[in-house]
């Protein structure tokens, strides 16, 4: 029953966001005044299959939606984007994004961060990257150390959903976990006074949830080799990597590529290659905002 509703639930998504691209071309072709002949002549698109779009009966393909892009001459993704209503401001913001260097960026995302969030003495460590970096283990250490507790964000995903996270998978999909990970979130800042947080390691792929954690989180990047990630994984029980070793180590290669930059945006890093969990725990002891985040004074 359950899936049931989920895949209609779906279905009634697709529609609406084909509604959504057809009304788009709809605008797109006022604001350049193209009638849908001289579209069709300029984009190489049947004005048949353009009526069709433009009613949200046509699934395009992503080669169709780039050749209308181009005939209007903006990006395909201003075609894609789920905003209802894109304003001048919006998309003029929009394109110096695509132009912009990621410092850049990051200079406009420090200006427009909330200031009494930020302001906001880091009363928690977050410790971030990829599975079998030792989050965990080093999670552990620290809390007893600092004398704080340790949340696992993948358990407080499961207390919300009342259900495994296996499950919250099969049954919702990637797009319920974000959700439930989000709430779980704004769940631990507001029922804990302070703690380390030992977070999966593609949350930081999820901007909104990453950004909160940085804003409310001394962040902490728990690095290691790629064979050393491997070999903690199995050490943990899971000996699934070894069905295809050869590709799952450049899965896991291609993946630590993929978020190093991500990951690189924590506040720290620590390196647990060739260490102990204890040589590793001096490493983030003598960080010294980690010590600090257990004597943040605590709002009353």
């Amino acid at each position: 029953m359950v899936r049931s509703a989920t895949r209609q639930t779906e279905i009634e998504d697709a529609s609406a966001y084909l509604a959504l691209i057809g009304a788009r071309v709809r605008q797109y072709r006022g604001l350049r005044g193209m009638s849908r002949r001289v579209l069709s002549a300029a984009s190489g698109v049947s004005e048949r299959y353009l009526a069709q779009l433009e009613t949200g009966r046509g699934n395009a393909s992503i080669t169709v939606l780039k050749q209308i892009a181009d005939a209007f001459d903006v990006a395909i993704d201003d075609l894609l984007d789920t905003r209802p209503t894109q304003s001048g401001e919006y998309l003029l913001l929009r394109k110096r994004a695509r132009e912009a260097d990621d410092a850049t960026i990051e200079c406009w995302l420090e200006a427009t961060r909330e200031a009494p969030i930020a302001a906001q003495p880091k009363r928690f460590v977050a410790l971030v990257g990829l599975r079998g970096a030792g989050k965990s283990t080093l999670g552990r250490q620290l809390a007893d150390s600092l004398d704080i507790p340790l949340i696992e964000l993948v358990r407080e995903v499961e207390s919300l959903a009342g259900m495994p996270v296996g499950e919250v998978f099969s049954l919702g999909g990637q797009v319920t976990y974000r959700r439930l990970e989000k709430m779980a979130l704004e769940h631990i800042f507001s029922h804990h006074a302070n703690g380390v947080i030992a977070v999966g390691g593609s949350l930081v792929s999820e901007p909104d949830s990453f950004e909160q954690l940085r804003e409310r989180c001394h962040t902490v990047w728990i690095q290691a080799e790629p064979h050393q990630h491997m070999e903690r994984v199995m050490a943990q029980g899971d000996h699934r990597p070894m069905a295809n070793s050869q590709d799952a180590m450049q899965d896991l290669k291609r993946i630590l590529a993929e978020r190093s930059a991500l990951y690189a945006r924590a506040d720290d890093s620590i390196d647990t290659s060739a260490k102990t969990p204890e040589q590793s725990l001096l490493d983030l002891l003598a960080l010294p905002a980690v010590a600090a985040a257990a004597r943040a004074p605590v709002d009353n």
